[in-house]
């Protein structure tokens, strides 16, 4: 098809012709970054903590007074949450992925070292806490039963490191044997490495959600930790948890179950990233909306443009033109446009993008999502076209005459 009567024409309509291409180019742009901020925050939330999170029920109990054998309850506690029906196995932890508070220490390398290394979060895990949690050991071994102490000792002889940690401690080396040291000069070793276990807050650069260290510590219920179930059937996970309350009430009366943080894992994390899933919903929401406004601008100026031509497009018919080719003249004309107005959203996305780079923690823009958004629109304005250049096709050529 001859271009030149088609920008001969858009060039007498410059006006309507660059509102469409400004419209089209911003809706790509947002679009294109719409849709990355979407798979973003998708990507975000599916990240696996490394825990077994379809079998685990967590109950978080406080004292409500003075408890000088408060060791001895949660030992008892313990106890008799491992005679309920369908748990597995049990243990305490002092925090968990997807909760509210962080335990961070520092990291040094060597006991003279005046900075630490890095600084990163630090579980406390009392006996059978691997296997509870659902951890997958990747290289060494789980703690001993000689190397738990108490929550509140610095010495612990012993350290277990996430995958990530261990190869940005001792790049290009195997960790396993290596010391390092925490809370005091006394060093601890690395016994084993996990393939995975998350930050209890998802904040601060992807690469650090992976990055911590385990220890093998006992933490009595006044020490603020949680116990852990791991039970067989997630289904039965709500009925476990009320038999669970029960079996803690009748061990004594010096504590009581924290509502708010007592639940299965599963719903942490669903809590934790509802406001990641109602900015996804969003921005869904004002892609189609943009997609609908732009469409309707699309459709408006084609049928304002087939009243403005109705005489020329008669006496095309009446000089023979086909209805198929009035129908590509239109389509033809509208992605001329498309593409003028996406090759200047795609510009417009990146300068977008960095502006976000700047201001958020947001990575670069892939070049993926860039033809995801030209097809999108590129579709988009064909199916908006068809309807008016349907109705421009079907002028007969008696009007050519008529409108004489």
């Amino acid at each position: 098809m001859d271009l030149r009567p088609i920008l001969s024409t858009l060039l007498r309509h410059r006006t309507a012709a660059l509102l469409i291409v400004f419209e089209i180019a911003l809706s790509c742009a947002i679009i294109c970054n719409a849709l990355f901020l979407i798979g973003n925050r998708l990507q975000r939330m599916e990240r696996p903590s490394g825990l077994d999170e379809q079998h685990l029920v967590l109950i978080k109990v406080t004292g409500i007074t003075a408890d000088t054998d408060a060791k001895a309850v949660t030992r008892g506690d313990l106890d008799a949450l491992r005679t309920i029906a369908g748990v597995r196995s049990v243990t305490t932890v002092n925090q968990v992925p997807f909760g509210g508070s962080m335990w961070n220490s520092g990291i040094r390398l060597s006991a003279d070292q005046d900075k630490p290394t890095l600084n990163t979060t630090n579980y406390m895990v009392g006996e059978d806490g691997l296997r509870t949690l659902g951890l997958a050991l990747a290289a060494g071994r789980d703690f001993q039963a000689g190397e738990y102490v108490d929550s509140e000792a610095d010495e612990f002889p012993s350290v277990i490191l996430t995958r990530d940690l261990a190869a940005r401690l001792f790049p290009d080396q195997n960790a396993i044997g290596k010391s390092l040291y925490v809370f005091s000069d006394t060093p601890h070793h690395v016994v084993g490495v996990v393939e995975h276990l998350a930050k209890p807050r998802d904040s601060g650069p992807s690469a650090e959600y992976d990055m911590s260290m385990l220890f093998p510590g006992r933490f009595s219920y006044q020490d603020g930790g949680l116990y852990v179930l791991n039970v067989a059937d997630p289904g039965q996970r709500e009925a476990i948890l009320a038999q669970a309350r029960k079996v803690l009430a009748a061990n004594g009366p010096t504590r009581i179950v924290v509502r708010g943080s007592t639940g299965t894992l599963q719903s942490l994390r669903d809590k934790y990233y509802r406001n990641d899933r109602a900015m996804a919903w969003l921005l869904a929401a004002v892609s189609i909306a943009l997609l609908v406004v732009t469409a309707l601008g699309i459709v408006g100026l084609a049928s304002f443009w087939v009243g403005q031509r109705t005489k020329q497009i008669g006496i095309r018919r009446a000089l023979g033109a086909t209805r198929g080719q009035v129908l590509r003249y239109f389509q033809t004309e509208n992605f001329l446009l498309a593409t003028a107005g996406i090759v200047l959203g795609m510009l417009l996305a990146y300068a977008i993008n960095l502006l976000l780079m700047r201001h958020y923690e947001l990575p670069r823009l892939p070049l993926a999502y860039l033809p995801v958004g030209a097809v999108t629109l590129w579709l988009l304005g064909q199916l908006s076209v068809l309807g008016p250049a349907r109705r421009a096709a079907a002028v007969p050529p008696a009007v050519a005459t008529r409108s004489v």
